[in-house]
């Protein structure tokens, strides 16, 4: 898998990352830079003289809604509302979900050229689709932004995501922290959950987690128990647990990929007579579910990636496409490689954050992506009161 990673790196922490260059300098192309985003969205209102400038529509197409909730939930209200502050009429937006099927998430992109999309931005569901999508619209002239997922082999212009190599070494280090804290018997006998290998993010995290755990199997402080083909569906990782867990009773730790994931995987465990702060577990999207975990003491934490801060990312960048305009290479902080085309491709990548118990008043419940209302609710009340969640 690792052959076929996107190699990712953010201009900010690294003097030879290139960026996209910059805009001609004109006073009336308005600068902002990765670091412009917000709660308050107030870089979208900074760049409203560019609607003027465009022309068409812009359409983003999300890829189900399965896989996470967040793109219900968060993505597709935050790329509204971008898109309106920046001064895109309602008309001129087009946000759709492919509800996971590769044929639908390409007849979205044929239709939304059709009906006069100029940019389009996509996550898409795997690669496949993705240079499917990319190739059309460069057929029609209409440049396109991968959000979120990378297309290996595709053409698109831009690409916005978060640093997730980064991701997959929070994880790694959240479950090593874990570990040590939940005093784990040693050596700990880990089972290795992978994401769907056919997502390109699924290898970039498991570059970042193994990074962490590799020197640890090596020297036996560890033990790699099994590694799992890979899914986003919790059911199937569900089912490759269960067949792990059975092959190997004295496993103690798990390497999940995301809240999904994981929740029905503690579930099953709580079934199986597992208490609280035994068997360390990960989690990645920061999900109502995930930090009712991670505040009872089943999951360790979660990687939590602002997703205002990419959807607002993603709508800036596809403004200056449709004005036709360069834009500002602060606002461009880095590149991804994609190793299949050998070309590195202009990008904006955000940081995510690791959440443990203690974090979670301070960035999930201030910036009211989980209410505390709901993550407070009956047996967690206590929980809540114990790590001053309010």
């Amino acid at each position: 898998m690792a052959a076929s990673a996107a190699l990712v790196a953010a201009a900010c922490s690294s003097s030879t990352t290139t960026s996209a260059p910059s805009s001609s300098g004109s006073s009336a192309v308005p600068q902002i830079s990765a670091a412009s985003f917000n709660l308050t969205f107030s870089a979208m209102t900074a760049i409203k003289s560019l609607a003027a400038k465009g022309h068409g529509k812009v359409a983003v197409i999300l890829p189900d809604t399965v896989s996470s909730t967040r793109y219900v939930e968060f993505d597709a209200p935050y790329l509204k509302k971008s898109f309106q502050l920046a001064g895109l009429p309602t008309s001129d937006t087009i946000i759709e979900n492919a509800l996971g099927s590769d044929a639908t998430q390409f007849s979205d992109a044929q239709a939304a050229i059709t009906n006069g999309a100029t940019v389009l931005v996509v996550d898409p569901l795997d690669s496949g689709v993705g240079s499917r999508i990319e190739s059309y619209a460069k057929s029609h002239g209409v440049p396109v932004i991968d959000y979120d997922r990378l297309t290996l082999g595709g053409t698109r212009k831009y690409y916005v995501s978060f640093n997730n190599t980064y991701v997959g070494t929070l994880l790694g280090n959240g479950l090593v922290s874990c570990i040590t804290a939940w005093h784990v018997k040693s050596p700990a006998q880990v089972i290795v959950m992978r994401g769907d290998p056919t997502d390109n993010n699924a290898t970039l995290f498991a570059n970042g987690y193994l990074a962490v755990l590799t020197p640890k199997f090596s020297s036996g402080t560890y033990k790699d128990v099994a590694n799992r083909a890979g899914t986003w569906t919790p059911a199937t990782a569900l089912t490759e647990f269960q067949a792990a867990y059975t092959a190997h009773p004295n496993a103690n730790a798990g390497l999940m990929p995301n809240d999904e994931n994981a929740a029905p995987i503690i579930h099953y465990l709580i079934t199986k007579g597992i208490k609280a702060m035994t068997f360390p577990m990960t989690g990645q999207d920061a999900t109502l579910t995930g930090l009712q975990n991670v505040i009872s003491g089943y999951q360790c934490g979660t990687v939590y990636k602002p997703i205002y801060l990419e959807a607002q990312a993603a709508a800036a960048l596809a403004m200056y496409l449709r004005a036709g305009v360069t834009p500002p290479a602060a606002l461009v902080n880095g590149f991804a490689t994609d190793v299949n085309t050998h070309t590195k491709v202009p990008s904006i990548l955000e940081t995510p954050e690791w959440v443990t118990p203690d974090k979670v008043q301070s960035t999930v419940i201030k910036d009211g992506f989980v209410p505390a209302s709901q993550l407070c609710s009956g047996s967690y009340a206590a929980d809540c009161t114990k790590y001053g969640i309010s």
